[in-house]
């Protein structure tokens, strides 16, 4: 509830600074006192457009503040949502510069307007003459209906089914898209990928085939090569093993003179051993090199399909092609899989869309056992209003569609007259007739939910004594379980209070200044009789106060 208010430098206001309490609080005050002005402060601190024109001292900040108890509104959840400290006395602060520039503040941290709007909507619910739409929205009316069948638990497990089915069906809807761009790429990703995986895609591979290229392009070469080293180790008078024996023959004789001739002699034998397995090679190299057109043709396609296939793909070596492959492969799969995934996720949603259906339809049927109940609170609590032949045909049928609060389509038409046909609120219902539907049912609502703090402003223009009586009535029963205010100019209304506020005008030192004050009980008998009678307190109009307040 609102336990504090402070206005600094705002239009007639120059420092004002007011506590409330729980109840019915009633706010009077000639036309023009600034009851408005208070009722715009307040707005600016729950996130109105600022306007500079506002500004009392155009040379100094206006700065709002509204300090709020939070215990019944179950709020952590959305401070903790938009990083926020959460407070039992939760202060939200305005200013605005002469410059224009607006801020905003929950408990010292800044915010955006959007923030205190929606925390403001939570907190405080104005409702003036001209605030009536709300009324004839068809939520709102389902509302009130789910408030009366104790729907509450059941709109939020159907919530959360709706969201899960929204998620669910977003996911098909994106498989399906994914489908048909995919089966565009399919034919050409496979054919891409056919080509790399008959590729020989193995590390090392194009150095080796290059390898095996060069030998055999180049065997003839290579043939006379190896003869010639052949030659050169075996040749039976010059050749170099013939040599190494003969030089092994004195290293053999040396190494009786002493080890460092020995050693000698193990050098050559080693030197000797060595050439002997070089011979070999050769021989083995010589042997085995020969002419093989057909492997060379094989291996030269081998080398240009590798060759094309890292300049189609833009790839530095065979690892990328790998890479390539390999995701060619997925989106292979995926796409050819693609029909497995839709009808899974179709199951999917069928299940969930047969859930939604089960908890729609509870919701659908609780509500169809209150409305009548509805209606008759509705018709009681009117009658007394200055509406006894109001009545209302109200009506749920299966929508085709399920929506945030279930599937259903709701029918909420008024006839204020017997005889007179039914229409939609809107279009039916004069705006003191809206106004005194609001509030019964507003009254009707406060019986089954927390509802916020209710501002009602000058709801009661234009109604009769005894309607007006009526109607303070329904706002003072209204504050025994929650904060309610009341801007009015009726005595009767007024005197309903559990707390009476005066808003008026002072001036000082040649300015202008509005002020509010709370009136004890001898001075709400003053402004009432003043209320009922002007300016001149007549004896009649005390004796008629006193009685109201009694």
């Amino acid at each position: 509830m609102l336990t504090k208010l402070s206005i600094k430098n705002y239009a007639l206001i120059d420092d004002l600074n007011v506590s409330f309490s729980q109840g019915f609080t009633c706010i009077t005050g000639e036309t023009g006192a600034g009851k408005s002005i208070l009722l715009g402060g307040l707005s600016l601190v729950l996130g109105k457009r600022a306007d500079l024109s506002s500004l009392r001292n155009k040379e100094l900040k206006c700065v709002i503040e509204a300090e709020f108890t939070l215990d019944k509104y179950g709020l952590s959840p959305f401070f903790e949502e938009h990083d926020l400290d959460y407070e039992q006395k939760t202060i939200i602060r305005r200013e605005i510069r002469p410059n224009g520039k607006s801020r905003a503040f929950i408990n010292d941290t800044p915010v955006t307007l959007d923030i205190i709007t929606l925390l403001g909507n939570k907190l405080i619910d104005v409702h003036s003459q001209h605030q009536t739409m709300q009324l004839t929205d068809n939520d709102f009316q389902l509302r009130v209906i789910d408030a009366l069948a104790g729907n509450g638990k059941a709109l939020v497990a159907y919530s959360k089914t709706l969201s899960i089915y929204k998620r669910v069906s977003n996911e098909l809807d994106e498989l399906i898209e994914f489908q048909r761009n995919a089966t565009k790429e399919h034919e050409y990703n496979s054919f891409l990928l056919q080509e790399l995986q008959d590729a020989p895609l193995q590390n090392g591979i194009i150095e080796e085939l290059e390898e095996q290229y060069e030998q055999l392009n180049n065997v003839e070469m290579l043939l006379g090569l190896l003869s010639k080293g052949n030659q050169l180790l075996n040749d039976e008078q010059v050749g170099v093993l013939q040599l190494m024996l003969e030089l092994k023959q004195v290293s053999s004789k040396l190494s009786g003179f002493g080890s460092q001739f020995s050693e000698l002699n193990e050098r050559i034998q080693s030197v000797l051993i060595e050439m002997d397995d070089i011979s070999d090679d050769v021989n083995r190299l010589q042997e085995g090199a020969e002419a093989n057109p057909q492997l060379l043709e094989e291996i030269n396609t081998k080398l240009q399909l590798l060759y094309n296939l890292q300049k189609k793909h833009n790839a530095v070596d065979v690892s990328e092609l790998v890479t390539i492959r390999d995701t060619l492969a997925e989106k292979v799969a995926v796409t050819e899989n693609i029909g497995t995934s839709i009808s899974e996720k179709e199951k999917e949603l069928g299940t969930l869309r047969t859930a939604l259906e089960e908890k729609a339809l509870y919701l659908s049927e609780r509500r169809n056992k209150v409305l009548p109940d509805l209606k008759k609170q509705l018709k009681e609590s009117l009658a007394p209003l200055g509406l006894p032949n109001a009545t209302f045909k109200i009506e749920i049928v299966p929508a085709t569609e399920f929506k945030s609060n279930g599937k259903d389509d709701l029918t909420f038409l008024f006839s204020a007259n017997k005889g007179s046909d039914y229409g939609a609120l809107k279009k039916v219902a004069s705006g003191g007739e809206l106004s005194r539907i609001m509030l019964v049912i507003k009254a009707i609502l406060a019986k089954y939910e927390n509802l916020p703090t209710i501002m009602f402003d000058e709801i009661d223009t234009g109604v009769s004594g005894e309607i007006s009586n009526r109607m303070g009535d329904i706002m003072k029963d209204m504050g025994t379980t929650m904060q309610v205010f009341s801007i009015t100019h009726l005595p009767q209304v007024a005197s309903k209070g559990d707390h009476h506020f005066k808003v008026y005008k002072q001036e000082e030192d040649g300015v202008t200044g509005t002020k509010m004050k709370k009136l004890d009980r001898n001075e709400r008998v003053e402004e009432l009789a003043e209320m009922l009678g002007g300016k001149d307190l007549s004896d009649s109009a005390m004796a008629h106060a006193r009685q109201l307040l009694n």
